[in-house]
C-alpha cells in the first residue's frame, strides 16, 4: 500500500527552529495489488438470418447487448455495398458484455427469432444473402453452434431440420449508415423476425 502525504516546511534563520506539517491525503493500491486484475472485455457474435433489419431489432434489447451493427460478410468481392455483395449474407454484429449473456444465451435467442430450416431463405426474402448462418471467430464458437444446431433438432419445434450453416468469420464490412437501426429510424418498416419460441435450454 502506497500512502500519499502533502507535507509543509519551514526554514529556520536567527534561532527560530524548523516547522513541519503534514496532511494525510490517501492511499493507491500498490503495484503487487493490481496484479492478476484484467480488463474487462466485451466479445463479438457475428449472426445471419434473414433481412438484417427484423434481426437487429429484436436482438439490439437483449439482456447484455451493448450495441448492434448491420453488414455484409461471408462473400467473395471486397467493400460489398447493398447493390453488390455476391455471397455476402446480411448479417448481424452484436457486442455483449459476456458478464450479462453469453454466446449460447444469444443463439439461443437467434433460434428463437427465424427460421432456421428454409435453405437460402426468410419468408418472402429469398437468395444466399438471406442464408441462416453463424460466423464463428474460433473453434470454441464453432463447437457451441454445432451443439446449439442439435438442441435445436432435438427439440423438435420445427418441422424440418436446421440448415444453418457454420462458417469461418472473415471481414465484417458495415453496411449503408441508413441500414443502421433501420426499424427504429422507420417505426413500422419491413421485418420478418418474431420471437416465435421460449428458450430451448
Amino acid at each position: 500500500m502506497l500512502f500519499t502525504f502533502l507535507a509543509k516546511a519551514a526554514g529556520s534563520s536567527n534561532g527560530r527552529t524548523w516547522a513541519f506539517e503534514a496532511q494525510y491525503l490517501g492511499s493507491s493500491p500498490s503495484p503487487a495489488a493490481l496484479v492478476g486484475k484484467k480488463k474487462k472485455m466485451n466479445k463479438k457474435i457475428v449472426l445471419a438470418g434473414g433481412c438484417f433489419w427484423g434481426l437487429e431489432d429484436l436482438i439490439r434489447t437483449q439482456h447484455g447487448v451493448l450495441n448492434t451493427e448491420v453488414g455484409y460478410t461471408g462473400g467473395t468481392n471486397e467493400n460489398p455495398t447493398y447493390e453488390n455483395h455476391p455471397g455476402h449474407a446480411e448479417t448481424v454484429e452484436i457486442e455483449y458484455d459476456p458478464e450479462k449473456t453469453s454466446y449460447r444465451k444469444l443463439l439461443d435467442f437467434f433460434f428463437r427469432v427465424h427460421n432456421p430450416t428454409t435453405l437460402n431463405q426468410q419468408e418472402n426474402d429469398r437468395g444466399t444473402s438471406y442464408r441462416s448462418a453463424i460466423f464463428y471467430g474460433n473453434e470454441e464458437e464453432k463447437k457451441e453452434g454445432e451443439d446449439f444446431i442439435a438442441i435445436v433438432n432435438k427439440s423438435k419445434r420445427w418441422k424440418d431440420l436446421v440448415v444453418t450453416t457454420l462458417e469461418p468469420l472473415g471481414i465484417f464490412y458495415k453496411a449503408e449508415e441508413y441500414h443502421q437501426d433501420y426499424l427504429q429510424k422507420n417505426k413500422g418498416g419491413y421485418t420478418c423476425h418474431a420471437i416465435q419460441f421460449d428458450s430451448y435450454v
